[in-house]
């Protein structure tokens, strides 16, 4: 596999019949940006015919995930990336800013910051973040399965 990121594709060797979608883009860093995502996110995942339970867990995901690139960091845009492949949902998105040591989870009562988290950490098979490859930002992340359009 060649070098790559989250949101630089990678050369794949599919198989016969597998089946790789991708999809990004880009919005200023604004709080109205967050709205923007969700509708992109919820009409490509009904292009790609991702189930009800799977497309509503995915927008829920990349509303959070914007909305902490927006709140929590110093960026002027948000690059959002889709991937579906081998049953999985990948979401990334990437700021322009660094928070050190990255997203937290907020755990207590009294904790502002973080409970978006929790959400995405429910909702996701796994998820994390790591440094964007050229430094401009941090890239985070979650995967889930994705449903087919007869899923509930």
């Amino acid at each position: 596999m060649a070098p790559g990121s989250a949101l630089i594709p990678r050369l794949m060797d599919l198989s016969p019949g597998a089946e790789a979608l991708r999809y990004c883009f880009a919005l200023p860093a604004h709080p109205e940006s967050v709205a923007a995502a969700r509708r992109l996110t919820k009409a490509r995942l009904g292009e790609w015919r991702t189930g009800g339970d799977a497309r509503d867990a995915a927008v829920l995901i990349v509303s959070e995930l914007v909305t902490n690139a927006v709140v929590h960091t110093s960026s002027t845009r948000v690059l959002c990336e889709l991937r579906r492949l081998d049953g999985r949902l990948r979401i990334s998105v990437q700021d322009q800013g660094r928070r050190p040591g990255g997203p937290r989870l907020g755990r207590g009562a009294d904790d502002e910051h973080g409970r978006g988290l929790l959400l995405v950490d429910s909702l996701a098979g796994a998820w994390g973040s790591h440094d964007a490859g050229d430094r401009s930002g941090r890239i985070v992340w979650a995967e889930l399965p994705h449903g087919s359009e007869h899923s509930c």
